[in-house]
């Protein structure tokens, strides 16, 4: 999980990490001398991915209908690192609206432009209910309650003269396997408290997939991801994954990262379709996330009377889109993405740099990377969502690779245990891309076998985005 300063940390003394006001020239605090820090580098994905992308899939994409403020055409990998969204005017959304037309972390589902809100579960019929044209799957972790309650169906004893309620088949014991689960998720016969369902969650849409673990050292998963698919105007597939990881010092934070990636999910799966510039897209679905858990924060007064020094809910996003031969990117926090090709000969890349002490300790240059990871301080993150973050600043970058490969999104609950390219290399099946769903599961088992003191989730999605309904469905 990601740990977060009790203060914000983007004005910080690099010696001792107080805050400092804009224009001091001394730490308060120390009196460390803040002239001889140099300003951070303009905001670039840590490595390019090498090659020439001459002939590569998309090139000369004239994308449909682009809403105005879309940032300039993507560069080769030889001419640029990526474009970053600090350097293009995008168009942002007024403070406190939601794009979606809904609260998040409700359930509800959207399956396209044009479709309605549905509460109901996800479930076998999915596809029934979608609306004829919408050409969009949108699959993402349900949000059971932490056990199933018997409870009656109120829809049963609304019906006149029928006051029969339809008992729900008995929950077995993951146990003993033969004790009655009560309502309270514990075994009758053997007293063993049961998973909860969020303890590991593994989904499909399409040709992307995603799995998320709670891991062996933490007694929540407090990550969330958000998979899905969809067509642009012209019928070219796409594929998103959003992976957020919830802040363990903030409260509340698997609600955060829940209201985050559903949010975040809804937004890229709208804009899409519409021909929306998917870096565009990106940027505007980290705004959309960040006001989803702000929301959070609006409580009653009274609902913080018995603990009033909590923080607010509060956590980490990072996303990519995969679409007419462009990988985009975009990230607020540690969470990372990284880029495998399949042919292994290549190099692979990290895409994301992350906002945290460690970064900010190398960007400077006041310390090598081994050193500022070595550090203590490594994993406070210097950028998040949350009422309380100092400022959202969402990092997008786009990028254009010449060979197929696969791109992996995932929170630091995997990357502690492969942090270089090279080594996240070498644990990716080689099958990645045709079987996302078993390279995500093999990755997290790696990070749980590598001991799993963290929360880990992990999304694969391969580049180029298969035709739709090709890839594991």
């Amino acid at each position: 999980m990601s740990q977060m300063p009790q203060q914000a940390a983007l004005a910080k003394c690099p010696s001792c990490a107080e805050p400092v006001e804009p224009g001091d020239l001394f730490c308060g605090a120390c009196g460390y001398d803040l002239s001889v820090v140099p300003a951070p580098p303009p905001d670039h994905p840590t490595l390019t991915m090498s090659g020439s992308a001459t002939g590569s899939p998309g090139d000369g994409v004239d994308w449909p209908a682009p809403e105005p403020g879309s940032p300039p055409a993507v560069h080769l990998p030889a001419d640029l690192a990526g474009t970053d969204s600090g350097g293009g005017a995008l168009p942002e959304h007024e403070p406190g609206t939601d794009p979606h037309g809904h609260e998040p972390g409700t359930g509800d589902h959207h399956h396209g432009p044009g479709a309605g809100d549905h509460n109901h579960e996800p479930g076998a019929e999915e596809a029934a209910r979608q609306p004829a044209g919408s050409g969009v799957r949108f699959d993402r972790p349900a949000e059971p309650d932490e056990y199933p309650l018997q409870a009656p169906d109120p829809r049963v004893a609304e019906t006149p003269g029928n006051t029969a309620v339809p008992e729900e088949p008995a929950q077995v014991c993951v146990a003993c396997r033969t004790g009655r689960v009560d309502s309270d998720g514990y075994c009758e016969n053997c007293g063993h408290a049961q998973p909860r369902e969020r303890d590991h969650m593994e989904r499909e849409s399409g040709p992307v997939a995603a799995v998320s673990d709670r891991g062996l050292r933490h007694h929540r998963n407090e990550d969330a991801f958000t998979v899905g698919h969809t067509a642009l105007p012209d019928g070219t597939p796409a594929a998103v994954a959003i992976v957020c990881d919830g802040v363990s010092s903030a409260t509340r934070p698997d609600d955060a990262s829940t209201a985050a990636s559903q949010a975040a999910g809804d937004a890229l799966l709208t804009a899409l379709p519409r021909g929306t510039h998917p870096q565009t897209a990106m940027h505007e679905a980290i705004v959309a996330a960040a006001q989803a858990v702000n929301a959070l924060a609006e409580e009653p007064a009274t609902a913080r009377e018995h603990a009033p020094h909590q923080n607010a809910p509060a956590c980490t996003i990072v996303g990519a889109v995969v679409a007419s031969g462009l990988l985009v990117v975009g990230w607020v926090g540690d969470s990372r993405v990284y880029w495998v090709p399949d042919d292994r000969s290549a190099p692979p890349a990290r895409l994301t740099e992350d906002d945290s002490w460690a970064a900010q300790m190398v960007a400077a240059g006041l310390m090598s990377e081994a050193e500022a990871y070595a550090d203590e301080r490594a994993h406070a993150i210097t950028g998040w969502l949350g009422a309380d973050a100092y400022e959202l600043e969402p990092h997008t970058a786009s990028f254009k690779p010449d060979r197929p490969g696969v791109v992996v999104v995932c929170t630091d609950g995997l990357w502690n245990y492969a942090e270089t390219a090279e080594e996240m290399s070498e644990v990716v099946p080689s099958d990645a891309a045709a079987r996302p769903l078993h390279g995500a599961r093999v990755l997290v088992g790696h990070a749980l076998d590598g001991g799993g003191h963290d929360n880990v989730t992990v999304a694969v999605v391969p580049f180029p985005a298969p035709p739709q309904g090709a890839g594991s469905a």
